[in-house]
């Protein structure tokens, strides 16, 4: 077997591989999903979601992390055509794009904190800082992947494992912004309306 063989029929496994660990965390986020849909009503007297969201600063939360899925995009087609000073701009912006989105999320949680507002003051409160916490993980494992990952743009070419290495996370961060398009339109637009 030829070693380019090898190497494609390697680089398969790993994206099977890596499909199947996004349908895991799928199951994790639906089952956080579901878990937030039945006791998003559960106050027990405190705040409810309309009473302690501020939508412009989710509304811009949720623009630096769409910003983000796009220059993560960008960068992995211009990788792929050898553009190596652009996709290096490119991971640099969705690396600030990604660390100003996980930034906000933090300010937001210690605010409410702050407030009084905590995981343990309601079950609404307990299943909100779990998915939204659970994404913010997310985030912040893609950012040190990131991290590793960009170092490897300071060089005059780049191979084709690190071609697929930046698609896996490519695909990575891209699931991340679907899931916080669902937390957006279920946990901050839906508010706390009946489903």
């Amino acid at each position: 077997m030829s070693h380019t063989l090898a190497s494609t029929q390697n680089s398969s496994k790993v994206q099977l591989g890596f499909w199947i660990y996004l349908m895991t965390d799928c199951i994790l986020f639906a089952t956080l999903f579901a878990v937030y849909a039945v006791l998003r009503n559960n106050t027990a007297g405190g705040p409810s979601a309309s009473d302690i969201f501020d939508m412009p600063f989710i509304l811009v939360e949720t623009l630096l992390l769409l910003a983000s899925s796009f220059t993560a995009g960008i960068a992995l087609l211009a990788a792929k055509k050898s553009m190596i000073s652009l996709a290096r701009k490119l991971l640099i912006a969705t690396l600030v794009l990604g660390v100003s989105f996980l930034a906000m999320e933090l300010y937001e949680f210690i605010k409410m904190y702050n407030e009084g507002h905590s995981w343990r003051e309601s079950a609404f409160l307990s299943a909100y800082f779990t998915l939204v916490a659970t994404h913010g993980l997310h985030i912040t494992a893609g950012i040190i992947w990131l991290l590793v990952l960009l170092p490897k743009f300071f060089r005059s070419k780049i191979d084709s494992l690190t071609i697929s290495r930046l698609t896996l996370f490519s695909m990575f961060w891209h699931f991340l912004d679907v899931v916080w398009i669902f937390i957006f339109t279920v946990v901050y637009l839906i508010g706390d309306k009946t489903l």
